[in-house]
């Protein structure tokens, strides 16, 4: 989400640290060279939803295969795509076919990184039957589409091997930051000659025939432990990668991955992996290591337009315009973000300046918005309605959570329970509609709004809504084939004014990467996405 986009965006979660082999930093080994190995240690949640680059849909899982695979690009320190298995790219006039040229690579078990395993493992991810959630991020490509709709067939897609190191694809209509998204998981090939023999092969991440691309081997996986990556030999560009080996631990609470912080043994708090305990950050504040940076991110509560109650759009817009966001950023998050006044982050341009769709802590228009909601429900009181708030556990979402709680029974008179349930337990509840509100992270897969408003495009999906608008849906189509620029802006936001009319999302604040780091770590920095490339990481003495 991303990711969950979906960031989604995670916040970590706490078991023991034991079995992870901690070095903070240090080198407990060395290498076969007798050198002293470069370790850093980090922490997750708990294990990453999805080990297929098809599957994954959230920031944990895209952290751990953006180390073992690679796309035709990759994104560079900063997030600019830069070259990755493709060696050459040709453009053609009309800027809709891309001819590819493969780099002599290998797959970390020695074998060619070909052309088809790219043709296969787009069409897998479009394949109906493997009920891929970011299909749609393929879409751009002619007969993507229909063939995951189930109007078409593979045969149809733009996809087309000329030869072992040459690929074409064809786009239904320019798309300028192609070459972000071919730098994102969903766009990575995987092993056809061994996914055809083994259509497991994900599901084992620890197996043989797990094999990767990327800059890191995926060594060893724990479940609810560790997971530890090593320096892939097979890798073309091994020589630019400084790490030796990444040990991640799985860490539930916050405090404890804090504690584990100071006393060396983690050498990093921050996107894509955790996130800071909220007590903490006065302290990195004050004395000068928390790094902020604004995010392409969105936090969010979502309805279920499906739910009885929250299927009523008045009754979406009260607790929409009820929550005290700069009351939550100043007293609990307190982490220098801005107030969410859309779904597009204010890091996207064009959507630079807040926009006015609704105001925030007004309780008076929120409970005029209430009243009219519970005559259309034919209930009498506020009291009568009962809310469930849901979110994945984590000590800053409780408290974010508890708070939004306590404003909408005290401002509004309604009966909030909050649910919390592990991560990949939510995101299933998510995706079946088992919930009323619940919490939702975006943050940017490239750097376009199209990515955030595209979501809410069609029902499923990452869309867990349930709300779909065909007006909302006919002026993303147009975005799509507009080439003026400010023309396209426009459609852009008369559709995140038609989504923002109707509640199904209630934006919460726009995400900042916050982030801390021991001396001994170098360019460890997330980017606008929030990501890290731990293959430009270093660890110094």
């Amino acid at each position: 989400m991303k990711k969950l986009g979906t960031l989604l965006l995670l916040l970590v979660s706490g078991i023991v640290l034991a079995a992870c082999n901690f070095g903070g930093g240090g080198d407990s080994d060395t290498t076969e060279d007798g050198e002293a190995m470069k370790e850093l240690n980090v922490s997750i949640t708990s294990d990453p939803p999805a080990f297929h680059p098809a599957l994954a849909t959230d920031t944990t899982s895209g952290a751990i295969l953006a180390s073992a695979f690679e796309g035709l690009t990759r994104l560079d320190a900063k997030g600019e795509p830069t070259e990755g298995m493709a060696e050459k790219v040709e453009v053609s006039e009309d800027g809709k076919t891309y001819t590819y040229t493969l780099r002599d690579a290998k797959w970390s078990n020695g074998d060619p990184v070909i052309a088809q395993d790219f043709e296969f493992a787009w069409k897998w991810a479009l394949d109906p039957e493997n009920a891929a959630d970011y299909a749609y991020q393929l879409y751009y490509i002619v007969g993507a589409e229909e063939y995951n709709n189930g109007e078409g067939s593979a045969d149809d897609v733009g996809v087309k091997v000329i030869d072992e190191k040459t690929l074409e694809v064809t786009l239904v209509n320019p798309t300028p930051f192609f070459d972000e998204l071919t730098a994102f998981y969903t766009y990575f090939p995987v092993n056809s000659k061994l996914a055809e023999e083994n259509p497991d092969w994900y599901k084992d991440p620890s197996g043989e025939d797990f094999v990767g691309n990327g800059p890191f081997n995926l060594d060893e996986f724990a479940s609810a432990d560790h997971i530890t990556l090593s320096k892939n030999d097979n890798y073309w560009d091994k020589d630019n990668v400084a790490l030796d080996k990444v040990n991640i631990s799985m860490i539930e609470s916050e405090a404890t991955a804090l504690k584990e912080y100071q006393a060396g043994n983690l050498d990093y708090l921050g996107a894509p992996f955790n996130s800071i305990d909220l007590n903490a950050l006065d302290g990195f504040k004050e004395d000068g290591t928390l790094n902020v940076s604004d995010q392409a991110g969105t936090y969010m509560i979502v309805f279920n337009t499906k739910d009885e109650i929250l299927g009523n759009k008045n009754i979406r817009e009260a607790l929409t315009i009820a929550i005290d966001r700069q009351g939550l950023i100043d007293n609990v998050t307190k982490g220098e973000q801005k107030p969410g006044s859309g779904l597009v982050p204010l890091t996207m341009t064009g959507f630079e300046e807040p926009a006015d769709y609704f105001k925030s802590n007004d309780i008076e228009a929120a409970k005029a918005a209430l009243e009219k909601g519970l005559t259309e429900l034919g209930l009498d009181s506020p009291a009568d309605l009962k809310i469930k708030l849901s979110y994945n556990t984590s000590e800053a979402h409780a408290a974010i959570m508890q708070f939004v709680q306590q404003g909408w029974s005290k401002n509004l008179g309604i009966d909030v329970s909050l649910d919390n349930s592990e991560w990949q337990v939510y995101l299933e509840q998510l995706d079946a509609g088992e919930y009323q509100a619940g919490r939702y992270g975006w943050v940017g897969d490239f750097n376009d709004p199209i990515n955030f408003l595209e979501i809410y495009k069609r029902d499923g999906g990452n869309n867990q809504t349930g709300w779909t608008n065909e007006e909302y849906t006919n002026l993303l189509n147009q975005v799509a084939t507009e080439t003026d620029e400010a023309a396209r802006t426009q459609y852009m936001k008369d559709a995140e004014e038609i989504l923002m009319s109707e509640f199904p999302i209630s934006p919460i604040y726009f995400y900042t990467n916050l982030s801390v780091k021991q001396d001994s770590v170098k360019n460890m920095e997330a980017d606008p996405m929030g990501n890290v490339q731990l293959k430009y990481v270093d660890v110094e003495e």
